[in-house]
């Protein structure tokens, strides 16, 4: 049996039943569908930098996604790149940077492979990938058909899509972007990135200093994979920012007068979750037995010495949760992906 935690980022999870790597898109539709027919369990494997998996494992079949290509067209103003779900992330925003393509950049040095970046929305530093994807080709399990979804039918929203919502439904096969044809950024978006480059939001700049100052910024919260940083030994930001409604952030306000939030589409207030957890009492590094906070960035739960258990994560993560919802009356979500766990109520 094949242990999964080498696969993940957080070095965690017990072993795979049975083990498969898929290099071609029509390899992969074949190795689902077969799952599919026998009424096999399938977990379909990115670069595992979104998944919190078991200690028990998972009893089924993992299909690792090893597929390969990236295509380039032209359309007007803009490039049309098409990249295999087992492309690398940062690869395809680096070669955007130096081919002159913008409206990825800000998400340089995000872990994982293509194929994830729709399911979660994936975004940082004022981008997300909704506001790039034209279309997104999957097999759909339900009508054992492969499919073209445009961006519209894709349903996204604050890190989560049509993929999230209906888990198990779609394996992502390739994704479509269209990127604008500039030396230039997109207009930045997010305060603390066009600080750091000497601009107001709104600003612009060369692509590649906008990618260098967010893996600047990302390395200074252990936010991109690095063997020698315990640090990144996390899944990323383990929990999402609330969003709450209008009646619920008049509630927290008596609890926390004056407490930092921004206003979202349709009158919804979003809050930092790492401000929470902070004022919550859970500062950077806080420690329970061999997990802990990142010292980096408070919303990182790391296995530091790659010694723990998911229990141990869990432990961490119920802790931190609990001890928001007591103080502020909010509940925390996670954001990683749950393989045979969960945080529970």
């Amino acid at each position: 049996m094949e242990m999964l935690a080498p696969y993940t980022t957080l070095r965690l999870g017990g072993p795979a039943r049975d083990f498969a790597e898929a290099t071609t898109a029509e390899q992969l539709v074949s190795l689902v569908a077969e799952a599919d027919r026998t009424s096999t369990p399938t977990l379909v494997l990115g670069g595992g930098s979104n998944l919190v998996v078991a200690d028990e494992g998972f009893d089924g079949l993992v299909i690792k996604v090893a597929t390969e290509g990236v295509t380039v067209s032209r359309d007007g103003e803009q490039v049309v790149v098409t990249a295999e779900a087992g492309e690398d992330w940062d690869a395809l925003v680096s070669r955007a940077v130096s081919e002159g393509w913008a409206g990825i950049e800000c998400m340089s040095g995000v872990p994982g492979q293509v194929g994830s970046t729709p399911i979660q929305n994936v975004g940082a530093y004022g981008q997300e990938v909704a506001h790039t994807i034209r279309c997104v080709r999957a097999y759909d399990r339900r009508t054992r058909q492969v499919v073209d979804l445009e961006a519209r039918q894709c349903g996204f929203s604050y890190r989560d899509s049509v993929f999230k919502r209906e888990p198990g439904r779609y394996v992502v096969l390739a994704v479509t972007y269209a990127l604008d044809v500039s030396a230039l950024s997109a207009p930045l978006a997010y305060e603390e990135l066009a600080r750091r480059l000497g601009t107001e939001a709104g600003g612009r700049v060369p692509l590649g200093q906008a990618r260098e100052a967010v893996l600047a910024l990302r390395r200074g919260k252990g936010m991109v994979l690095d063997p020698d940083d315990p640090d990144t030994r996390s899944a990323g930001s383990f929990f999402t920012n609330p969003i709450l409604t209008a009646e619920q952030a008049q509630e927290l306000e008596v609890r926390a007068p004056g407490y930092p939030r921004w206003e979202v589409p349709g009158g919804l207030i979003k809050v930092p979750a790492a401000w929470l957890i902070e004022q919550a009492g859970f500062p950077k590094g806080y420690e329970r037995g061999p997990v802990r906070i990142s010292t980096k960035h408070t919303l990182a739960l790391t296995n530091p010495a790659a010694a723990a258990t998911t229990r141990d994560l869990l432990e961490l993560a119920r802790e931190v949760r609990d001890g928001v919802r007591e103080k502020f009356g909010v509940t925390l979500v996670n954001e990683p992906v749950m393989v045979g766990c969960a945080l529970g109520e």
